[in-house]
Parts: C-alpha cells; sequence; structure tokens
C-alpha cells in the first residue's frame, strides 16, 4: 500500500517523542526584565490590538525565534528583507524587527507566549529540517507555547509541499496555525 507524502508526514508525527534541547537561561532571563521594565497598563492594551501597519512599519518588534541558533539568528533577516523587497508593507525595514532566540523547551515558555505576540519557526532547506520542525513545535505544544507561528525558511525555499504538510499537520494534531509565505 501506497501512503501520499502528506499521510506519511502523519503517520510519522503520530509516532515521534518529545525532542529535548537546552534552554539559554540568559535569553529566558533577559525578556522577562524586558516584560517587566513595561507598565501592566500598556502591557493590556498591546494585548487587546495590534499596532497598524503603518505604525508597525516604524517602530521595533520583537520577534521570538524557535529553531535557529542564537550565531545564525541574521539569517532570520533574509525572508524579512525578501519579504519587504516583495512590497509587503508589514515588514517594514528589516532592521528594525529585535530577533530573540527561544528554546521549545524553556521553562519560562507559558509566560513568554502570553506576553509576546509575534513567533516564528525557522525552517532549513534540508529534508532532515522538516523532522526537527516537527520536534520543536511538538515540545512547543506540550510546553504552552504560542498557538501561531510564521514560519521563516530561506528565500526560495523548493518544497512548498513539505511546508504545507507541516502546516496541516500542526494545525490537525497539535492545534498550532503556522503562518506561511512562500
Amino acid at each position: 500500500m501506497t501512503m501520499d507524502q502528506a499521510s506519511g508526514l502523519r503517520h510519522w508525527a503520530s509516532r515521534q517523542e518529545r525532542d529535548l534541547v537546552g534552554c539559554p537561561t540568559h535569553v529566558a532571563e533577559a525578556l522577562i526584565a524586558l516584560a517587566g521594565q513595561v507598565p501592566a497598563a500598556s502591557r493590556v492594551a498591546v494585548a487587546r490590538r495590534e499596532p497598524p501597519a503603518a505604525q508597525l512599519a516604524t517602530s521595533t518588534a520583537t520577534l521570538l525565534i524557535v529553531g535557529l541558533p542564537a550565531p545564525q539568528l541574521e539569517r532570520a533577516r533574509e525572508p524579512l528583507a525578501h519579504w519587504h523587497g516583495q512590497g509587503r508593507r508589514w515588514v517594514g525595514d528589516p532592521r528594525r524587527w529585535q530577533l530573540v532566540p527561544v528554546s521549545a523547551d524553556s521553562p519560562h515558555l507559558p509566560l513568554l507566549a502570553a506576553q509576546q505576540p509575534r513567533w516564528a519557526l525557522w525552517v532549513e532547506a534540508d529534508a532532515e529540517s522538516f523532522r526537527r520542525a516537527w520536534r520543536l513545535l511538538l515540545a512547543l505544544a506540550e510546553g504552552g507555547g504560542p498557538g501561531r507561528l510564521l514560519l521563516l525558511h530561506p528565500p526560495g525555499l523548493r518544497r512548498p509541499g513539505l511546508l504545507d504538510n507541516l502546516q496541516q499537520a500542526a494545525a490537525h494534531y497539535l492545534g498550532v496555525e503556522l503562518v506561511v509565505l512562500a
């Protein structure tokens, strides 16, 4: 019996266990300290409404990224610059984004998910990266992580079917929305 690619991914996903990775404590502490500097009234106001696209394009925005080690964090600006070049106004200046690496098994994950509205999952171009991305999504779901993530990948990724499969599996099995901009 043959399986299509999506059913193969669903079958594989149902058999996987959580992949444990160490949490960089300094990152979590820095985010908690940043959250403490903002008055509670401001946090509530931000949580209720998103800034207009024009305001977002000029202000600094924090993007928490799962799946990309801190030394490679600048690679996440590549898709932002690519989308900016395509005229996607919400990106604004790609340099304005404050990129913060977060471990999927951070003990601070529920707090960060409640305080930070912008999250991304990094997926490389190799086939193994989809397995890594699925393990990260499992860890995020089990750890109280965000329910919506922007899927970041190197520009020109030639695996749109695998991105779609990952998006569908995350929604079906984990209740996580992956926003894919190809």
